[in-house]
């Protein structure tokens, strides 16, 4: 399993600016982190925007700045760097409570290997 801490911010249903949250701390495992792979082969080939891959919490832990709370619908999504044409992940979903949008800093799909 690969251990991370990214930097996360939300933004409430219907506004207009994202506010720092805080920092997500969160495992995943090699299954995950192989699909992702894939799904980076997969948008270089078909030169799609972006993939979207459900997170199996059963495979990852996910730890939010505040314990108390849960994120519903949380997928990692995948993109192609304009920059360096690697591609990159980060976890996306909202909250349930408010149902704001919870969305992390990008990392590099290869930094988890």
């Amino acid at each position: 399993m690969n251990t991370m801490d990214l930097s996360a911010w939300y933004k409430p249903e219907g506004g207009n600016h994202s506010e720092e949250l805080g920092t997500i701390h969160f495992r995943i495992d090699d299954q995950s982190h192989l699909l992702m792979e894939q799904a980076e082969e997969e948008l270089l080939e078909t030169h799609a925007a972006e993939k979207f891959l459900p997170i199996d919490m059963s495979h990852m832990e996910l730890q939010m700045p505040d314990a108390s709370e849960t994120l519903e619908d949380c997928q990692l999504r995948v993109v192609i760097s304009r920059q360096s044409g690697r591609g990159q992940f980060h976890i996306v979903g909202h909250r349930a409570s408010d149902h704001s949008l919870i969305y992390s800093n990008a990392v590099m799909v290869d930094q988890l290997g």
